[in-house]
């Protein structure tokens, strides 16, 4: 079994309460996971700052190449989605 798991800086400039942020990233959450369905993606950090959001995604399969391919499918679409900008990123890959 091979776990990858992304963990993702958000910045959402001109964002002016957590309300605004929350909807925004409730959006993306949703985008991502009608398009990637077998997928885990979540709010993991940055909870109380409103132009910041951290989230982790995980994606479990029995191929290392095929985590990689689908996590950069979602890292792509996410980069594409406009309304947010990436910070840092970190990645793993877990064999068990």
């Amino acid at each position: 079994m091979v776990i990858g798991i992304l963990r993702i800086d958000l910045y959402m400039d001109g964002n002016r309460s957590l309300k605004a942020k929350r909807q925004i990233l409730k959006g993306l959450i949703h985008r991502v996971k009608s398009r990637f369905n077998n997928i885990s993606i979540s709010e993991v950090g940055s909870n109380e700052m409103w132009q910041k959001a951290t989230i982790g995604i995980s994606f479990v399969s029995n191929e290392t190449r095929h985590v990689n391919s689908m996590l950069d499918q979602v890292t792509g679409f996410i980069e594409s989605s406009g309304s947010i900008q990436m910070g840092k990123s970190e990645f793993e890959i877990i064999h068990f």
